[in-house]
């Protein structure tokens, strides 16, 4: 998932511009195939790490990126 973020916000940040800013739906498809996965990244965002619904995609990035 870490890989998936890291890419999305790369094009995201490509296509937009470095002020695009995303929610955590924007690593999932339209059709949620997999509500566990959709629910560990909302929980991530929302009670670990206290994020407004969006984010920078520069922000989130780097959040990420510094996941061990």
């Amino acid at each position: 998932m870490k890989q998936k973020i890291i890419r999305t916000c790369n094009a995201k940040i490509a296509a937009k511009g470095s002020s695009v800013e995303l929610s955590f739906y924007a690593f999932f498809a339209n059709k949620n195939d997999n509500p566990e996965q959709l629910m560990e990244v909302a929980q991530w965002w929302i009670s670990e790490m206290k994020l407004d619904h969006f984010e920078k995609a520069e922000k989130i990035k780097t959040l990420v990126q510094a996941m061990s």
